[in-house]
């Protein structure tokens, strides 16, 4: 590494554009009406700079606000090199006593994406070689906002279209009512047959009385998982639901650290582990919870957050770690983040795989111009 890789500057960018109301999609948590995301640039001495994304956590002028403020002044000087420093500098001012919490767990994230964006491009190296990896395809879901809880005829339409790209596994929204739910699964089930792998994620729309009703038929029809049917801290309502059929439980998408991750794996109720590397605490760390849940055979399936660059480090990350699951593939509907931010890094191929990029660190060219033209727009991304 060399000497010049000292950090000079950070800055993160708040940006969103709307969803026109012919694309919005309705989940768990609400409809859809604009996507936020927050972009984080790191400079250095030298001149190189990295990008990261921090989820924006429904709040994206004030995770970004966090990092030009607090997080910044932390950091400036250190070396970029220095990945572990860095987080342990921010985990320990900012977040391990009564920092912000979980919005200092997502402002970190973006700034240690950045560096290993940054460390790749000095070692001239793709951020999988850097991490230990090879180039290999990793499977890949359609996931992201989208297979929504519109009529059963119009989802198999919309999942025929992932379907036709590659897609081996699709992701459907459940948490609407169970009646619904099961209508909307079997539909798919009966249209595509066993070849299909089928994923469902709440957002947090059950109770643990309606898992009860749905779980016969999610073990009936061989779905995959069942994701996140409660809040992340609902230990309580995870540890009944997991007596209630075979389908097993996912989630990990907003849980913060190696240490939630590790109540969720000594729980045992959780056997789907999904952290998000702009959630998390950044690659740094979901290395750590990777590393952790190897030692118990839980595989590794993250979550994606709103951005190409989210999307080719969670590529990367996969192509490095021993206890790889699924990519989940943003086949959102004009996803501006994912395909005019930066070239989209998740193309599917016609065996439902995704690859890691060839170009140093992340691998992506970021538009500087797309960030000017698209300021944050306030208040909920949900109604």
């Amino acid at each position: 590494m060399s000497a010049d890789l000292g950090i000079s500057d950070v800055r993160a960018y708040p940006v969103s554009f709307p969803i026109p109301p012919e694309r919005r999609v309705a989940l768990g948590i609400g409809t859809a009406v604009k996507r936020d995301a927050v972009v984080v640039k790191v400079t250095t001495r030298g001149g190189l700079t990295g990008w990261g994304e921090a989820h924006h956590g429904r709040a994206h002028t004030a995770v970004a606000k966090l990092i030009d403020t607090t997080l910044r002044q932390l950091v400036l000087g250190m070396h970029a090199d220095d990945v572990v420093g860095v987080w342990d500098k921010m985990y320990r001012f900012q977040l391990a006593s009564h920092g912000m919490g979980a919005g200092a767990c997502l402002a970190m994230s973006g700034i240690d994406m950045a560096l290993w964006d940054l460390r790749g491009k000095a070692a001239a190296m793709p951020l999988y070689r850097l991490l230990g990896g090879a180039r290999r395809g990793v499977p890949a879901y359609a996931g992201g906002v989208s297979l929504g809880y519109q009529a059963p005829a119009q989802l198999i339409d919309e999942a025929r279209a992932s379907v036709a790209k590659g897609y081996k596994a699709v992701k459907l929204r459940v948490g609407d009512a169970p009646a619904r739910d099961i209508e909307r699964m079997r539909a798919i089930r009966e249209a595509f047959g066993p070849g299909l792998d089928i994923l469902t994620d709440a957002n947090i729309g059950y109770s643990v009385e309606d898992v009860r009703r749905v779980m016969p038929a999610m073990d009936e029809l061989g779905i995959g998982w069942l994701e996140e049917p409660f809040p992340a801290h609902d230990y309580r309502s995870y540890r009944a639901a997991r007596g209630f059929g075979r389908t097993p439980l996912a989630a990990g998408e907003n849980h913060y650290t190696r240490f939630e991750f590790n109540r969720v794996i000594e729980d045992g109720a959780i056997t789907i582990l999904q952290p998000d590397l702009s959630k998390c605490g950044g690659i740094t760390e979901a290395l750590r919870i990777a590393a952790m849940a190897s030692a118990y055979k839980l595989p590794i399936h993250p979550h994606s957050s709103m951005t190409g660059l989210n999307h080719a480090a969670t590529i990367h990350f996969l192509a490095a770690i021993d206890n790889r699951g699924y990519f989940e593939g943003d086949v959102s509907r004009a996803n501006k983040f994912r395909d005019e931010l930066v070239a989209n890094p998740g193309a599917v191929d016609r065996d439902g795989r995704v690859w890691p990029l060839e170009a140093p660190g992340l691998g992506l060219e970021v538009n500087e111009d797309f960030l000017a033209k698209h300021p944050a727009i306030e208040g909920p991304g949900y109604v």
